[in-house]
């Protein structure tokens, strides 16, 4: 970590006003709901610590008072940590986040939205921000870098729209008669399964926003008062070099015989759970090996030591990638306490630095844990990797009743002091490898302490279904770039700390996380979505990348060389932003700037640039937008025209000269999470995107309203075939293309009523085909269905 940024530009958001206010100890006025001292959840030993899991068949209205209140006083007591102004609107160093103000206000802002989805409100409370502190950030890699130039509200203003969510919030708690005593059991059916989600997902956050507070400079951040204390083991000093079997449990490998699972949450298990919880999936687990223990810090200390950073060997290609462009010769929080080479460490905790704690879990990303993997591999001589989720499920006790979810049955002091398990926030740190109880295989840390990173991407279970309040929570990210996380950690609260709970993260992202080593022959099951099929992946082979540059750049002898085919379909890309420009003229409005949403390999983008000052092409391919970049330096790039099986013919694309490189740029983002400094643009161009997007409505739901990408009086072109495919689309989220009941969904009847009720009014309708070669004698003949918008209002 380094404190050194290089666009200061976030500097804007600073006023002056608010330091003595945001000082290291904050006054009555900071809470928004209750103080700590006031609130469910505080201990005798002086300390809040989390509320048990609520049994949504039994619970009673106090105790969803008593939840709600724990879980934003939670967070409130972890941002009192954060000391003046700066520590709110800082970026981290890495900028792949948003700056902290974002996440006090984004799980409040959830909370309106999902209670008007729901219809528990009628209406938003504060529409602006409702929009911009809606959506994350889930960054493509660790060199996406959004500089976090936007213009943040005050604290003053953020601050008043946290005590205005909260009594909105308390209002529906007291209120509804769904929580009157005696009351039915809450179901996925129920409106109230939004007020649940609300809890689970500040909860989320308050996991999230701690590792944020991990990466922030120690002179911007100070353990509050009455947060959980650090593990008693930070008390014993560190020794050098570590010695295993003395300051920290020599690795011990157990063997597990094969096993019959079935993977999933019970549909009617009575706590609140995440759409990727359910489903159902049986696995046959292999015999294998697994640690006892969590990886400790002295054991990844010999990964060094060894040089397992300066080694290629180790790393897979991605991670190496990482590691180089980081620059990073040891584990994040690791700090260096002597000279180069001298391997002494201290260890950074969530608000200070401690001496090294050989025997806690190292704390690293998924890079980092296959990285040691494969380095431990060849000192056993044997092969190592991470564990599958299937053989991590093998580790576990059975679960038949509640009673087996410990966290539904006990707070996080209670976990920690009667169960043995570092959950739920009994405890305010890491703790020893073996301090917790084992299960009944033997091993500890099963749950709770760190996270841990399996070797499976994220993917859903047979029949699990998106919910229709939260459409894109999972969706987007199964897409063979995030990878599995189970376990939890020790700020794991609520659903997290749920032995169902199933989580992702990106592997180069932190998040309480460590890992344990399995040695096998054999991949342990673990599932992998279709390298050809994920979304994540669909457009990212060199293959499909040229197969778009003829697209874009071919002529129509080109792309269609049959003088009976229909080249009138070709060059689409440009066909569709003349489409929108002619319109735009039509209007008696151009220029100003442009956005091209999934813009592949730039052909429209630059098209757009004849009449744009300013364009923005955004794709979720890498290889699509480093093709673009290139095109943009360069003007030409040399590609290869597939003619049958694997010849070929070389061509060259070609930007024409007369248009004006320099007004276009090029960015990888998530079409469904675009950066929310995104804004009134006076062009947005989505060609042929919709039905390849896992959450539609995410994106058609940013055109307007505050911050909206379209300015009012501005235009959005939108084709598409509507070729749903559940490959891309979950089923639920499908604009039309289905019967509901008797009735036929249509897409375009469907898109009507969204851009309508969003002050958009079609000016513009038309049909227009294309055509995508895929090799001499095969095409792809599509009719998009073109219309184009204008906001105005």
């Amino acid at each position: 970590m380094t404190d050194d940024l290089t666009d200061e530009s976030w500097r804007q958001n600073l006023e002056g006003r608010f330091d003595e206010r945001l000082g290291p100890v904050r006054t009555q006025d900071w809470w928004t709901g209750l103080p700590p001292r006031r609130c469910p959840g505080w201990t005798a030993d002086a300390m809040l610590t989390s509320l048990p899991l609520p049994n949504l068949a039994t619970c009673t209205r106090d105790e969803v008072r008593a939840y709600f209140d724990n879980g934003w006083t939670l967070t409130e007591l972890l941002f009192s940590g954060l000391i003046g102004e700066e520590a709110f609107y800082r970026p981290p160093y890495h900028h792949l986040r948003h700056p902290m103000v974002f996440y006090y206000c984004h799980p409040p802002a959830l909370y309106v939205n999902k209670l008007r989805v729901a219809g528990l409100i009628p209406a938003p409370l504060n529409p602006w921000f409702e929009r911009i502190f809606e959506t994350g950030v889930d960054e493509m890699r660790w060199d996406d870098m959004s500089k976090n130039a936007m213009r943040w509200p005050a604290f003053d203003e953020a601050y008043g729209y946290r005590k205005a969510v909260y009594e909105l919030v308390r209002n529906v708690i007291d209120n509804h008669p769904g929580l009157a005593e005696g009351h039915p059991p809450i179901t996925q059916n129920d409106p109230l399964w939004a007020l649940f989600m609300g809890f689970e997902h500040e909860r989320i956050h308050l996991e999230t926003s701690s590792v944020l507070i991990h990466e922030l400079p120690l002179r911007l951040v100070r353990r509050p008062e009455g947060w959980a204390p650090l593990h008693p083991s930070t008390a014993a000093p560190a020794a050098y070099p570590p010695v295993p079997g003395r300051d920290y449990p020599e690795l011990a490998l157990l063997p597990l015989g094969a096993a019959r699972l079935l993977l999933g949450k019970p549909a009617d298990w009575p706590s609140y759970g995440w759409d990727n919880e359910y489903g159902r999936r049986g696995v046959d687990v292999q015999p294998f090996r697994a640690g006892r223990c969590l990886v400790s810090n002295g054991e990844f200390w010999q990964f060094v030591a060894d040089g397992g950073y300066r080694e290629r060997e180790w790393w897979s290609d991605t991670g190496w990638s990482w590691r180089t462009y980081r620059n990073i010769k040891w584990p994040t929080f690791w700090v260096p306490d002597g000279p180069a080479g001298s391997h002494r460490f201290r260890l950074r905790t969530l608000f200070e630095e401690v001496d090294m704690r050989w025997d806690w879990p190292a704390e690293v990303n998924w890079h980092e844990a296959s990285a040691y993997c494969a380095w431990l591999g060849a000192r056993l001589g044997q092969p190592c990797r991470l564990p599958s989720e299937a053989e991590h499920n093998a580790l576990r006790d059975p679960v038949d009743t509640v009673a087996d979810d410990p966290v539904m049955t006990a707070s996080g002091a209670t976990l920690m002091h009667e169960h043995g398990l570092n959950l739920n926030l009994g405890c305010g740190s890491s703790s020893p490898v073996t301090n917790s109880k084992p299960t009944a295989k033997g091993f500890h840390d099963v749950f709770g302490n760190l996270w841990q990173w399996l070797g499976d991407p994220f993917n859903p279970l047979p029949g699990a279904q998106v919910h229709p309040y939260y459409d894109d929570f999972s969706s987007p990210c199964y897409d063979g770039e995030h990878q599995m996380i189970l376990g939890g950690s020790w700020i794991s609260t609520g659903d997290e700390a749920s032995v169902w709970s199933r989580f992702h993260f990106r592997p180069h992202f932190f998040q309480h996380a460590g890992f344990r080593v399995v040695q096998a022959a054999h991949d342990g099951g673990a599932v992998r979505p279709d390298a050809a099929g994920a979304p994540g992946r669909a457009y990212e082979s060199a293959e499909v990348t040229n197969e778009y540059l003829l697209l874009h750049y071919g002529s129509p002898q080109e792309q269609m060389p049959h003088e009976s085919g229909p080249r009138d379909a070709c060059q689409f890309p440009l066909r569709s932003a003349r489409w929108l420009m002619d319109g735009a003229r039509e209007l008696g409005i151009g220029g100003g700037r442009a956005l091209d949403v999934g813009c592949a390999v730039g052909g429209a983008s630059f098209e757009l640039a004849r009449m744009y000052d300013e364009v923005l092409g955004i794709d979720l391919s890498r290889s699509f937008i480093d093709a673009a970049g290139t095109l943009r330096e360069k003007g030409a790039l040399e590609y290869s025209c597939r003619d049958e099986g694997e010849l070929g013919h070389a061509l060259q694309a070609r930007v024409d000269p007369a248009i004006d490189r320099s007004r276009v740029a090029f960015r990888q983002a998530d079409a469904c999470s675009l950066p929310a400094e995104l804004m009134d643009y006076d062009a947005v161009l989505l060609a042929n995107l919709l039905c390849r997007l896992p959450s539609p409505k995410s994106l058609l739901g940013r055109l307007g309203g505050p911050r909206g990408l379209v300015r009012t009086g501005g235009v959005v072109a939108i084709l598409s075939p509507y070729t749903w495919l559940e490959q891309f689309t979950p089923r639920g989220a499908w604009l039309g293309g289905y019967m509901d009941g008797e009735r036929a969904v249509r897409s375009a009847d469907a898109l009507k009523a969204l851009l309508d009720a969003d002050g958009f009014e079609l000016r513009r309708e038309a049909e227009i085909p294309l055509v995508i070669r895929e090799h001499a004698r095969k095409y792809q003949y599509i009719v998009t269905h073109a219309m184009l918008w204008q906001r105005v209002r």
